[in-house]
């Protein structure tokens, strides 16, 4: 295993760190109190470079692999869904919103696992990007509500102020407009794998 690990080139490597950055990010959003508020969000924030500096890496250096094109968008994705479904269990955002996603995700990603049987590897394309930096935007806009509302010990998500809650609102909405937007172009210009046999 570790040896495997060492043979990965860097933009894998940070792939992987995502995932596992991940895990960390639960914990720490499920424990009570400020600071582990903070650390939650220090982690989410780490994880989301990791996200960039794959990228970067793997074209500034002519990294891109196979690994990579594949599990760099699980990983994104596995770390944006973490994030909404602990919101909704938290009551921040309402249950269909996440439904949305998770579905455009597991539509994307069972096309990329056939598309993998049949020999072709999907690479993300620029309007899943637009769609991660908007999740990415929301999720950590939140996290900096829970934050600040942790200075008021007194007050919970059901007694948010109406700027937070429109806030939330407005952000959501265009991240599902981008989620809805990028999961039909992304299944329509690879429609052609629908056909293969």
């Amino acid at each position: 295993m570790i040896s495997w690990y060492k043979a990965m080139n860097l933009p894998n490597k940070l792939t992987l760190s995502r995932i596992l950055l991940t895990f960390l990010f639960i914990f720490f959003i499920l424990q009570k109190g400020l600071i582990a508020l903070i650390l939650a969000t220090l982690v989410f924030f780490v994880a989301a470079l990791t996200d960039y500096y794959d990228g970067y890496f793997a074209k500034k250096h002519n990294m891109i692999s196979d690994f990579g094109k594949l599990m760099d968008p699980i990983a994104d994705k596995f770390l944006i869904l973490v994030a909404f479904f602990i919101f909704v269990h938290m009551h921040i955002i309402p249950l269909w919103m996440f439904l949305v996603i998770l579905g455009r995700e597991v539509l994307v990603t069972g096309l990329r696992i056939y598309a993998i049987s049949k020999g072709k590897v999907i690479a993300a394309e620029r309007a899943g990007k637009y769609k991660t930096v908007s999740q990415t935007v929301v999720i950590a806009v939140i996290l900096l509500f829970l934050i600040l509302n942790q200075f008021n010990l007194s007050a919970h998500w059901a007694h948010i102020g109406i700027v937070q809650q429109m806030v939330i609102y407005i952000l959501m909405i265009t991240t599902i407009t981008l989620t809805l937007t990028s999961g039909l172009s992304y299944v329509w210009n690879n429609r052609e794998l629908i056909y293969v046999k």
